[in-house]
């Protein structure tokens, strides 16, 4: 089978992001009072969507939950992977990266954005993993919403804020090329 150099720069790029969100992994602060860690993982999500599209963006992530799953030490704060993990406290975000980086993708497709309507469609995908996070937890761990938003919403929401204003201005000065040199999947 010959492996053109399209592909090749295809799978080059979904592997760098399905690596990016494993070592954004690794950078994780925990928090005393809630399962769930800081990390650095929904900036390269939300990046992801927006440089790779819907498609390719969502394979990325799909590539990072079938890695983390089959047992690789790619999760925060964990030192294995497994299946155990996806369903732990942290499985609704996880899940929610696949959508989020979907939506972002597709919401992104082909388009000059400005700066304000990139933070506005990445604060949907951050939306997306917060909910489904958090929404994940309250059933796992059998409470209310209100612990729920306590523990998986709020203490995230001024960090993600910033991660997604990052991402965005990555994403914007990056544009003019994105659109010109890639073609979204």
């Amino acid at each position: 089978m010959l492996i053109t150099q399209s592909l090749k720069l295809t799978l080059a790029r979904v592997a760098s992001f399905t690596a990016l969100t494993a070592l954004g992994a690794f950078v994780w602060i925990p928090l005393p009072f809630t399962p769930v860690p800081i990390t650095l993982q929904t900036f390269f999500v939300l990046l992801g969507g927006a440089i790779l599209g819907r498609r390719l963006g969502a394979l990325s992530q799909l590539l990072y939950l079938g890695l983390g799953g089959l047992g690789l030490p790619i999760f925060a704060g964990v030192s294995g992977g497994g299946l155990s993990r996806l369903v732990g406290p942290t499985g609704g975000y996880l899940i929610g990266f696949v959508l989020a980086v979907y939506l972002v993708g597709r919401m992104t497709q082909k388009k000059k954005a400005t700066l304000w309507s990139l933070m506005l469609v990445m604060g949907v995908g951050e939306g997306v993993i917060l909910f489904l996070g958090t929404l994940w937890l309250a059933c796992l761990l059998k409470i209310g919403m209100g612990q729920s938003l306590y523990l998986g919403l709020i203490p995230f929401l001024p960090g993600d804020m910033v991660k997604l204003a990052a991402a965005a201005s990555v994403c914007y000065g990056m544009q003019s090329k994105l659109i010109t040199s890639s073609n979204k999947q």
